[in-house]
């Protein structure tokens, strides 16, 4: 850590919608990975007598909106020497007998090294950008993401991915218990349903986190990066 934020008034809402400082931040991508999105499964999903239709609406907002916004949010990052760090359901077994209890009975393994496993390639990491994979649906609570972040002298999270209401509110959740400052983006994250991602970003919304378009993350980077 660079060194502790100043005291704060707990009755001051603004100071959560403090602009980032690119130097203590870091982008937190949640589960893009192909278990999610394919060419293929977004395929299959657009055939109505197909098992996958009941994702039509989370394909199309992930190929649609989704990698175009993150990437042009990681491509801004990258240029502003701002980290970007990774998670992805991965088991850490062929078997997934390291799998969270909530995972087994819910029948969600996708084994280590495994093709379900890899991000999506058109928002992958660059270089040696961080992955941490995890078997359960909060990164804080069944990794050593926190650690890392430290490390990294993080103290500005900017959260995005899939599901809204599921793993991305579960990180947004713990990194606020934390200490960490979030932004969320809000079209740069999916849920199943449109009602279910717009409860999930009311609900963070002002309380966990401040909430952000990709265009007006890329202009607060942009600004930013200039001074």
């Amino acid at each position: 850590m660079t060194g502790p934020l100043p005291a704060v008034d707990a009755a001051d809402g603004a100071y959560r919608e403090r602009a980032i400082d690119p130097r203590r931040t870091a982008l937190l991508s949640i589960d893009m990975q192909n278990a999610e999105w394919t060419p293929e499964k977004a395929a299959a999903a657009r055939r109505p007598d197909a098992p996958e239709a009941r994702k039509h609406h989370l394909m199309e907002r992930i190929e649609r909106v989704l990698i175009p916004n993150q990437g042009r949010l990681q491509e801004a990052a990258r240029a502003a020497g701002i980290e970007i760090v990774y998670t992805v359901i991965e088991s850490l077994t062929r078997d997934g007998r390291d799998r969270s209890l909530d995972h087994k009975i819910s029948r969600i393994h996708h084994p280590r090294g495994s093709p379900e496993a890899q991000i999506i390639p058109a928002v992958a990491p660059v270089g040696d950008e961080i992955v941490i994979p995890k078997t359960a649906s909060g990164i804080f609570n069944s990794t050593n993401v926190e650690y890392v972040l430290r490390n990294l002298g993080i103290e500005f999270l900017v959260v995005y991915g899939i599901y809204t209401d599921q793993c991305v509110e579960s990180a947004i959740r713990d990194a606020a218990d934390r200490g960490f400052l979030v932004t969320q983006v809000e079209d740069c994250c999916a849920a199943e349903s449109d009602a279910n991602h717009r409860r999930s970003i009311d609900a963070m919304r002002g309380h966990y986190c401040r909430t952000r378009t990709t265009d007006e993350m890329l202009a607060e980077i942009a600004r930013l990066a200039a001074r």
